[in-house]
């Protein structure tokens, strides 16, 4: 598999470090008990098709980036700084 560096040019996958899902999670409150905590920590949707990922460029320019990828096929949709999606 390959990404598309915004900054340095399309590079072979073991070049990044996945970071996991783009997506914020509902942290519990201190107090929300041990099922709670369980959940947030353990349990994840694992849903097939599209999903956004960050992934950092860890053996190039350091870059986080926001992959959007087929988690089926692997095919990359879409690759943009996450410094570049804030509003």
């Amino acid at each position: 598999m390959r990404l598309r560096c915004p900054i340095c040019g399309e590079r072979d996958r073991r070049e990044f470090y996945y970071q996991g899902a783009a997506v914020m999670l509902d942290r519990p409150a201190p107090d929300a008990g041990e099922a709670a905590w369980d959940d947030y920590l353990h349990l994840r949707e694992n849903p097939a098709g599209d999903l956004e990922e960050l992934w950092s460029h860890d053996a190039g320019c350091g870059a986080w980036l926001k992959v959007t990828r087929n988690v089926s096929t692997h095919e990359i949709k879409s690759v943009e700084l996450v410094a570049e999606g804030k509003p």
